[in-house]
């Protein structure tokens, strides 16, 4: 039987004590064990996934008003919107998801999920924990979101991904698109390889709002611009400011970059990869299902990846800053404010269309059971509406909140329309059996296959990737 971190009757007092104590001061020694236990062995699955799709909802999704709905709370929680059922046995979605309604069979969803306390309520510390599994260090705490990705922190699982699985024979093992989070000088941490190198890093394929079906490499163009005669001549320029570096070439900075160059360059020369990235040649009826956008033109490019047989590939959510003004945010699901008109006119209609079409269409190629999807956030939103920053209860906006959210998962032999956890009767929460986002991280290697975490330092010296957190294997019940 697994023990519960949390007591039924711990209320949110001492919730919130424990969190600015350390998980010690409620004697939770069980917890405190788990991650110097002895391994435990974990029944295999008979087919491990191909590729993992992540998409990444930037700013913050609201888990109550999306998935984890509390219509019997009070308005002030509950919100505007109703709760809808769908074609998942125990699934309820909000009213404005009527497609992923359709497709709530394929899917099942992971509520409860908290940060413990441990993090700082920032997004630079809430993106860190969600995409590597580990708990952000005190430079986070230090310098809030101005701290910069360094060298030395814990890999995204993609790079984990990308180093401890099977690769590809052409395409690079991890593709993010279509941009990396955030504006300089605020690049979010947590997406890049750290201290596993370079090499793992993402290749990265951009893209814009006026040019949805165009994507770009952040050095070299994908469309049909660049000959081999200009690669060429790029090729040789690089070579020349490789000469001109003199005795930097020993540094393992430049030597990854050099890699990372020649890899784009074979990318880019190659005819057979080409097509992988043409997602002009799809049925118009197709880029119009998943919604001719940005974000949605990412994902038809990430189902073509999948096709292509790329490990990993990552999606994040493109932010419009259009919305910049009336959502107090950068325009992506950080509804500071108008919360709920924000996402009843932008950010649900458009997701609705754009992943319930990319689950449709996995499916209908055959190609969800091999795949992993994760659908995830940096945080959920605070469940009590007024976010004191942009007016109170009368700006109608929600605020960081890092001590509950939740995330979708689908494919990989999951089983869907079922839901794995629950929170208490406000979603502010884990009601008896929290999850952390290193049990994310778990669950995404134990689909992929991948039960071997050992990795050496620069000094040969051995260490585990990620010791904390266990899989989720509710989800294959």
């Amino acid at each position: 039987m697994s023990q519960h971190l949390f007591r039924p009757s711990l209320d949110r007092r001492a919730f919130l004590t424990a969190s600015t104590m350390g998980l010690a001061s409620l004697g939770f020694e069980g917890f405190a064990r788990a991650s110097t236990a002895p391994a435990v062995s974990l029944p295999k699955l008979a087919k491990p996934a191909k590729t993992t799709v992540l998409f990444f909802l930037c700013g913050g999704s609201s888990h109550i008003d999306m998935w984890d709905m509390k219509p019997d709370a009070p308005r002030e929680y509950r919100g505007e919107f109703k709760p809808m059922r769908t074609k998942g046995e125990d699934i309820v979605l909000c009213e404005h998801l009527p497609l992923l309604a359709r497709q709530a069979h394929h899917f099942s969803l992971v509520h409860g999920i908290t940060d413990f306390g441990l993090a700082t309520g920032d997004h630079h510390a809430g993106y860190y924990y969600n995409l590597t599994g580990h708990v952000p260090d005190a430079t986070f705490k230090q310098q809030g979101n101005d701290r910069r990705p360094y060298p030395e922190d814990w890999p995204y699982m993609g790079s984990v991904v990308a180093m401890k699985g099977r690769g590809h024979a052409k395409l690079p093992p991890l593709i993010t698109l279509p941009h990396k989070p955030s504006k300089l000088p605020f690049t979010r941490p947590g997406q890049f390889a750290g201290r596993i190198g370079m090499q793992y890093d993402p290749y990265y394929l951009n893209g814009n709002f006026d040019e949805p079906l165009q994507f770009a490499s952040p050095t070299l163009s994908l469309s049909g611009a660049v000959n081999a005669q200009r690669l060429q001549q790029r090729r040789s320029l690089l070579a020349a400011m490789d000469a001109a570096k003199g005795g930097l070439e020993h540094e393992m900075a430049i030597s990854n970059y050099g890699q990372q160059q020649q890899r784009a360059f074979d990318l880019l020369a190659s005819s057979s990869t080409s097509n992988a990235f043409d997602i002009e040649g799809e049925p118009k009826a197709l880029r119009e299902r998943y919604g001719e956008d940005i974000n949605g033109m990412s994902l038809l490019m990430a189902r073509r990846l999948v096709e292509a047989g790329v490990p990993f590939v990552t999606v994040f959510w493109k932010e419009d800053e259009r919305l910049h003004k009336q959502c107090k945010s950068a325009g992506g699901w950080d509804t500071h404010g108008d919360n709920f008109n924000c996402l009843r006119q932008y950010l649900l209609p458009q997701f609705d269309r754009c992943f319930s079409a990319f689950l449709e269409d996995l499916s209908q190629r055959g190609l969800l059971d091999e795949t992993l999807v994760l659908v995830t956030s940096e945080m959920g939103r605070q469940p009590k509406v007024g976010d004191r920053r942009s007016g109170g209860p009368g700006g109608a906006g929600r605020d960081h909140w890092t001590a509950c959210m939740s995330v979708l998962m689908a494919g990989a032999g999951i089983k869907g329309g079922q839901v794995v956890g629950e929170t208490d009767k406000r979603a502010e929460y884990p009601k008896d059996r929290p999850f952390s986002p290193a049990d994310i991280a778990k669950t995404v290697y134990y689909a992929m296959g991948i039960d071997n975490l050992d990795a050496q330092d620069r000094l040969g010296r051995s260490y585990n990737l990620l010791e904390e957190g266990r899989p989720v294997l509710d989800l294959w019940a």
